[in-house]
C-alpha cells in the first residue's frame, strides 16, 4: 500500500514524505534518487543520456539500494554524488527515456507492494500506483522552488530558476509519465505553509481515510 505524493521540483516532496512516512510509521521511498543512480551511472562513463534504448538497458542493470538516507549502486554508497547539479541535470534527461520510466516502474511496483509507503515523485499517482488510497499533489510558486533549491545546494538563485524552468518543461511535456496531478489528488500550495503544516495535513487526510 502507499501514499502517492507528487510534484515538480521544489515543491517539498522529498521532506514532506520523509517525514509523513515517520510519522505514520510507515517507510520512505524516494523516487526520484532512482532516476539520479541512472544518470550517475551515465555520466560517469561518459554515455550518451539521450539514447533511450542504451539508458533503459542501464537502468535494468543498476542493482540500486535505498536504505532510509543512503542509497547505494551496486553496493556503493552514492548518497551524495547523485545529489549534484550535474546529476541532477542528468536524472532530468534519462528520465523521459520511456526504457528508463518502465524499468524504474517495475522496481517501485515491487518495492511498494511489500508493505506500506509513502512515496514520492512525479508519477506516482498517475503511473506506479493510480490505484494508492491517498495521493498528494504538491505545488509551489515557481520563484519559491527555485529559492529553496538555492539554500539547499547554495547555487546562483538565477541559476536555478532557468534550469527549473527547462527541467519542468521536461517534465510536463513528455510522451511517457508526464507530471500532472492524478485523478483525485488533494492538491497542496506548499509555498507559504511550513514544513510542519504540510506534513500534519498529509497525515490528517490519512487517518481521515483509515490509512493509520
Amino acid at each position: 500500500m502507499v501514499i502517492a505524493i507528487d510534484g515538480p521540483a521544489g515543491a517539498g516532496k522529498s521532506s514532506v514524505a520523509r517525514a509523513a512516512a515517520a510519522a505514520l510509521g510507515f517507510t520512505y521511498l524516494d523516487s526520484g534518487a532512482m532516476y539520479r543512480c541512472v544518470g550517475l551511472a551515465g555520466i560517469e562513463p561518459g554515455a550518451d543520456l539521450d539514447d533511450g534504448a542504451a539508458m533503459g538497458e542501464l537502468a535494468r542493470s543498476l542493482a540500486i539500494g535505498l536504505d532510509g538516507e543512503r542509497v547505494t549502486i551496486d553496493g556503493r554508497d552514492v548518497s551524495e554524488a547523485i545529489r549534484g547539479p550535474a546529476v541532477t541535470e542528468a536524472a532530468s534527461r534519462v528520465s523521459v527515456h520511456p526504457q528508463v520510466r518502465e524499468a524504474m516502474v517495475a522496481r517501485q511496483r515491487r518495492m511498494i507492494a511489500t508493505g506500506r509507503y509513502v512515496a514520492e515523485g512525479r508519477d506516482i499517482g498517475t503511473v506506479v500506483s493510480p490505484e494508492a488510497p491517498l495521493k498528494v499533489f504538491l505545488t509551489a510558486s515557481e520563484r519559491e522552488r527555485a529559492r529553496r533549491r538555492a539554500a539547499q545546494t547554495g547555487e546562483d538563485g538565477a541559476a536555478v530558476l532557468a534550469a527549473q524552468r527547462e527541467r519542468d518543461a521536461r517534465d510536463r511535456t513528455r510522451e511517457h509519465s508526464a507530471l500532472r496531478a492524478a485523478p483525485g489528488a488533494v492538491e497542496i500550495d506548499t509555498t507559504a505553509l511550513s514544513l510542519e503544516r504540510v506534513v500534519e495535513r498529509v497525515v490528517e487526510l490519512a487517518r481521515e481515510r483509515g490509512l493509520a
